[in-house]
Formats: structure tokens, sequence, C-alpha cells
């Protein structure tokens, strides 16, 4: 997952929760809402999009993988606004960091894109209910926890690492589909953690944020975790229980 520091430095409020006065409490509470309706918004904004562009003749053509060097620009067009965001948010100002989180929501649709041609619609409606009810019980358990779940962070982000090469040994020497399926399995529990983690490291982070002017662009970041582990979770999801046309 994209990391990112507090230009503050790297002093973590772990297990200062239970001292919180009300203010703080209420000024958590607004924060975290402030995390999620983005995070949300910048889902449907991608599903929108996604649905709009399924219907062209372009998107057939990239499902079908005749899309040629355009297609792999969209495909790979996030990648690029992840890292931006996550290595260059200490020198963005917060609208920059927002207007870059919504154009990478965009982008992300017309990736996304194929999916809905792929998959039935009823494969994709099963798999996202499904990982929305997962997704809420995994965030609101990270953000609930008085176990310090930092541990797993350095294990999940190896995860990740680990499948986005097995991913593209798939892709473009083994290509097994029982080697899919097992990275598909994999997938869905590294996102599955990552919510927790992620949850309760953006909790964490408004103790070091709160009164700052970098609050806005925290929000943001939080909310690019939450979507990147909702989304991944999704297409993983889709891909072991999705029926496709």
């Amino acid at each position: 997952m994209a990391n990112w520091s507090d230009p503050r430095g790297q002093a973590t409020a772990y297990g200062t929760t239970g001292t919180i006065d009300t203010a703080t409490d209420a000024g958590l509470r607004s924060y975290m809402l402030r995390v999620y309706n983005t995070m949300a918004s910048g889902v449907l904004l991608s599903g929108i999009v996604a649905m709009a562009f399924s219907q062209t003749d372009f998107a057939q053509a990239m499902a079908a993988g005749q899309g040629g060097a355009l297609s792999w620009i969209i495909i790979l067009a996030p990648l690029a606004f992840v890292m931006v965001l996550s290595f260059g948010i200490n020198r963005l100002s917060t609208a920059a960091a927002q207007a870059l989180f919504w154009t990478f929501a965009t982008v992300m649709g017309l990736s996304m894109s194929t999916l809905l041609i792929r998959f039935t619609g009823e494969s994709v409606a099963t798999a996202f209910f499904a990982t929305t009810a997962a997704f809420i019980g995994l965030s609101l358990f990270g953000y609930t926890t008085k176990r310090n779940l930092s541990g797993f962070g350095t294990f999940l982000v190896m995860g990740v690492v680990g499948i986005l090469v097995a991913m593209l040994l798939n892709m473009f020497i083994f290509q097994s589909s029982a080697m899919a399926l097992v990275i598909s399995i994999l997938g869905v529990l590294i996102f599955a953690g990552l919510t927790a983690y992620d949850t309760q490291m953006i909790k964490e982070t408004y103790y070091q944020v709160r009164g700052t002017d970098f609050v806005g662009k925290a929000v943001i970041m939080g909310a690019l975790n939450l979507y990147l582990d909702f989304v991944n979770m999704f297409q993983f999801l889709l891909s072991i229980i999705g029926n496709r046309e």
C-alpha cells in the first residue's frame, strides 16, 4: 500500500486513545467520516465511469485484448497517480491532492470497465456486495481493536509485492488457471488484512496531524489507501466467484 509520512515526524500515537478528551474524540469522528466519504465517493465515481465506458467500442476491444498501446496506458495510469500521491504528498497542496485523487478514481473506472464486459452483471453485483460487507466488518475491527496491528504492515506489503510478481509471471510465462486462482485467494486475504491495518493507521495518523494544515492531505491519503484495499479485494473476489460472459 501507499506509505506516506507526517511532515512533523514519525512519532506514533498508538495507545493514546484511552486519554482522549471529548473534543478530540469528536474531531476523530469527523476526520474518519471525511475519509470514508471521500473513499466511497471515489468508488462511486469509478463505478459510474466504468459503466459508461463499458458501452463503448474501445472498451469492448480492451476486453478482447485488442486495445493496443492506449489500453496499456489506461491500465497502468492508475499506478502512476498512486505513486505521485504517495511520494509527492508533502509537496502537493491539498487542492492538488484532491484533484489527483478524483482523476485517479476516474482513470480506475476506465481500467475496470472491462470487468463489466468479461463478467455477468449478477457476478459483479454479488462480488461488490460481498466486498462491501467484508470491508465494513474489517474496517470496523481495525478502528475498534486495542491490538496494535502495525507489526502486520511490513508482512502485508511484502505480500502485495509478491502477488504483483506472481501475477506478472503467470501472465507472461506460466499462464496457469490454477496459479491464477491461488493468487486471487491470497489477494483477497492480503487486502482483507490491509483493510483492518490501514484503518488503524488512518485513525492513529489523526493524532499526529490534528490541528495542522496536513489534515486535508491525510484525509486524501487515507481515502486512497482504503479505496485500493476495497477495489483490489473486489477484483480478486470477482475473479474467484465470478461467472464470465
